[in-house]
């Protein structure tokens, strides 16, 4: 999944640059109160950097402050953090559902009803991504959100909520995914219904998918797990003198649809 290829862009880079003896990482599903737990055991670890990507902008505050005030850099990757001390290295997650939520109303003609499945609620890049969709969405009033759901970015789960709502019968023209996508693909084509245009992100499924996949209409939005080697990058230059001048740093995301023989270069 995308968090595991964010462990492994970190792993690489470690590696990569010579510069890093340790290497602690702490991965697991859990929330704010657990990302607390694992950032304090960090400190007391006494490591130099954290890289985090972490699961409330506000909730895990507390431990980035004790962090800042034992001399530890904080580098906040793929969300961001309210808290002064910490840097935050992201993809531009209102733009990212901007470019895909504007592309999938176009593509429908735009008019017609469109299944949103967003993330886990209250965190960063799910509040920012409803904030491009909803940005997009003033801008073809055609179109409505038939239904709305939160996939905890977890596969199952969000195949489950699709296979259900098909299941209703409710006719609907399209489908947002904040990242959970092949499985989306792979519920229509298991309900034997016809596809209808899918907006996911750079997974590498889900790009196979709209290479081989008939008949399937789609487009692949940014959002690299590399963002967490460049994460352990920016912690190293910071650690070496060479701090970013501004403390938030986002990347601006791409658009790679299959409708075209452009797009199709770029999958």
């Amino acid at each position: 999944g995308w968090r595991e290829e964010m462990v492994c862009a970190m792993k690489a880079q470690a590696l990569a640059s010579g510069k890093v003896a340790d290497l602690n990482i702490a991965h697991r599903n859990t929330d704010a109160a657990g990302q607390l737990e694992d950032i304090r055991n960090l400190i007391a670890a006494g490591v130099d950097a954290i890289v985090v990507n972490p699961s409330s902008p506000d909730g895990i505050n507390p431990a980035l402050k004790e962090a800042a005030d034992a001399g530890i850099v904080v580098v906040a990757v793929d969300m961001g953090v309210s808290d002064p001390s910490a840097y935050v290295l992201s993809n531009n997650q209102e733009e990212y559902a901007y470019l895909g939520a504007k592309w999938l109303f176009e593509e429908i003609g735009g008019k017609g009803e469109v299944v949103y499945m967003r993330g886990i609620a209250g965190t960063s890049a799910d509040t920012d991504r409803d904030t491009g969709f909803h940005r997009a969405l003033a801008e073809f009033p055609g179109v409505k959100i038939g239904h709305e759901v939160f996939t905890g970015w977890q596969q199952d789960q969000g195949k489950q909520q699709i296979l259900d709502y098909i299941a209703t019968g409710i006719p609907f023209d399209g489908v947002w995914t904040s990242g959970i996508d092949n499985v989306i693909v792979d519920a229509f084509v298991e309900s034997e219904v016809p596809l209808v245009p899918i907006v996911g992100a750079d997974n590498a499924g889900f790009v196979g998918m709209l290479t081989s996949v008939e008949g399937l209409v789609g487009a692949a939005v940014t959002n690299p797990g590399s963002v967490g080697g460049a994460g352990v990058t920016l912690a190293i230059n910071i650690l070496e003198g060479n701090a970013p001048a501004a403390r938030t740093v986002l990347v601006d995301p791409e658009l790679w649809e299959n409708g075209t023989d452009a797009g199709r270069a770029k999958l």
